[in-house]
């Protein structure tokens, strides 16, 4: 049976009255990818910043690598990585120096800190610009810096918050390369937070979903998926809304509707034999259907049920509704 690298009780954190994480409770096994999905302002950075001993809980408890993360926060942070989501990289030291200046602050000698940085250098990928000063790489080799910055003392547990915001898809992928490298060849857990839907997807053995400081879902991506139903209708219409929803409702075939101002998302178990009759209960209550399509779930629909909005790329543009999940009947924007 695997240890647990994290373990969370009821754990909540308060700012001045406002409760930016409520009462999680997570359990991360050794060896696990788990990713945390979520807008801007759900809570994610806040919980990092607890793990990581960084903030101190107003309630609750965690154990980080098997210790307290208030009594033994000492033993944590021996035992952790972290690579948030601002890495202050000094642009006029070269990767080497900052790599050896890490490895010196953890204790390690001059031969340790050159055989960690060996190990790393196929690891993170960045070749003879270990050498140069870091101000002149690009974003993508920074961040993978920053990862090898967060491994050299050969941590337990790595967290990773938002470690691929504001990269390029090219740079994105070569990150997610690494993660996925440290995890299979070092054993490494990782715990990772992020608002790519994506990122979660291919990175992660679980994903939980947290809105408004809450852990609303919480499963592999393939379970999360299934919640849904098999197959997804997407409807574009012109009507009211709300009573295309509960006319969809009614088809024999249909296990969830969910309303996204103008769009139907209808979670069906036979697509492609509800398609008809779905369309034709549209189409009796008024409604113009400009656009309907078919497709399999994604998370992107797993968090539109779990949180009442979708989650986009641009985390400028994410929006979360009251966290209690969106009812046949609830518009983004407005509460159900």
């Amino acid at each position: 049976m695997n240890q647990l690298a994290i373990h969370t009780e009821s754990l909540t954190r308060d700012f001045n009255g406002l409760r930016a994480v409520n009462a999680v409770n997570l359990s991360v096994s050794e060896g696990e990818i788990y990713a945390f999905l979520g807008p801007n302002g759900a809570g994610k950075t806040t919980l990092v910043r607890m793990l990581t001993t960084l903030l101190m809980p107003t309630g609750g408890r965690a154990t980080v690598a098997g210790h307290d993360i208030v009594s033994e926060s000492m033993q944590v942070r021996l035992r952790i990585g972290a690579a948030l989501q601002d890495a202050s990289l000094d642009n006029k030291q070269t990767g080497r120096e900052l790599i050896k200046l890490q490895g010196r602050l953890y204790g390690l000698s001059g031969k340790q800190i050159d055989m960690r940085i060996k190990a790393l250098e196929p690891l993170i990928d960045i070749g003879s610009a270990i050498d140069r000063l870091i101000g002149t790489y690009s974003g993508g080799m920074k961040r993978r810096l920053d990862l090898a910055t967060a491994l050299v003392h050969n941590p337990k547990v790595l967290f990773l918050d938002e470690p691929t915001t504001g990269l390029d898809p090219v740079s994105r992928a070569r990150v997610w390369e690494e993660v996925r490298r440290v995890n299979a060849d070092l054993g490494v857990t990782i715990f990772l937070t992020t608002h790519y839907l994506e990122e979660a997807d291919s990175l992660a053995d679980r994903v939980g979903i947290i809105n408004f400081g809450k852990l609303v879902v919480e499963g592999t991506p393939a379970e999360l998926k299934r919640t849904i139903g098999a197959d997804i209708i997407v409807a574009t219409i012109e009507g009211d809304s709300a009573i295309a929803a509960r006319a969809v409702r009614l088809v024999p075939q249909v296990e969830q509707v969910d309303i996204y101002e103008n769009i139907l998302s209808i979670g069906v178990t036979n697509g492609v034999a509800a398609m008809g009759d779905v369309t034709l209960a549209l189409s009796r209550t008024g409604a113009r259907v400009n656009e309907i399509t078919l497709r399999t779930p994604t998370l992107d629909d797993v968090f539109l049920q779990a949180t009442g909005a979708r989650l986009d790329d641009d985390p400028s543009n994410a929006l979360s509704l009251d966290g209690r999940g969106l009812g046949s009947e609830t518009r983004r924007g407005e509460k159900g």
